[in-house]
């Protein structure tokens, strides 16, 4: 079967710094895991594995990690089928009055309760805005993710769960290396 794996926080101002390369030879290490690939500097691996848990195989990359760099990241395992339902599920896609480029989703490591969703929708993001399905958030920046109060950070905190963040760019590429 088909994953991805994303890295939470990994080579971002300097901290946490793994190269792609290293971090392939790392996981090549595990025999549940085959087919290894990475995109880009942030963390995307791409793997084959036997193995049908998401979370044991985000454990086991997670604890790859730890014992080679000696610290902690947050890593959230997808299947591709899941992965297709989160392309096909993007809400903003029909929306023709939103530019793509500003599109960007965040994959929670576990669904948010009612609770902490309607503990989000408190607060005011404008004129950013978030669509949740189950452990999704598809999001807007309109002016760019820069300066927006709508963190991955602030996600974290109120769902309390982990989280990270992808451009749609990066979401469809990985599409890509999941299909072929």
């Amino acid at each position: 079967m088909r994953y991805v794996a994303l890295l939470r926080g990994i080579n971002v101002s300097g901290q946490k710094k793994i190269l792609m390369k290293d971090l392939r030879e790392l996981l090549s290490k595990n025999e549940n895991l085959q087919n290894i690939k990475t995109y880009i500097q942030t963390g995307n691996v791409i793997f084959d594995s036997d193995l049908e848990s998401t979370s044991q195989l985000s454990e086991i990359i997670h604890t790859y990690i730890y014992k080679a760099y000696n610290f902690k990241v947050p890593v959230i395992t997808s299947s591709k089928s899941y992965w297709d339902e989160i392309i096909k599920g993007n809400p903003y896609l029909n929306d023709k009055t939103i530019d793509i480029n500003h599109v960007s989703t965040t994959i929670l490591e576990k669904k948010p309760t009612k609770e902490n969703i309607a503990i989000l929708k408190t607060m005011n993001f404008y004129p950013d805005t978030y669509i949740i399905s189950e452990r999704i958030i598809y999001t807007v920046y309109p002016n760019g993710v820069g300066r927006s109060k709508m963190t991955n950070s602030v996600f974290e905190k109120k769902m309390e769960t982990a989280a990270t963040s992808r451009n749609w760019k990066t979401m469809c590429k990985i599409q890509e290396f999941l299909s072929s």
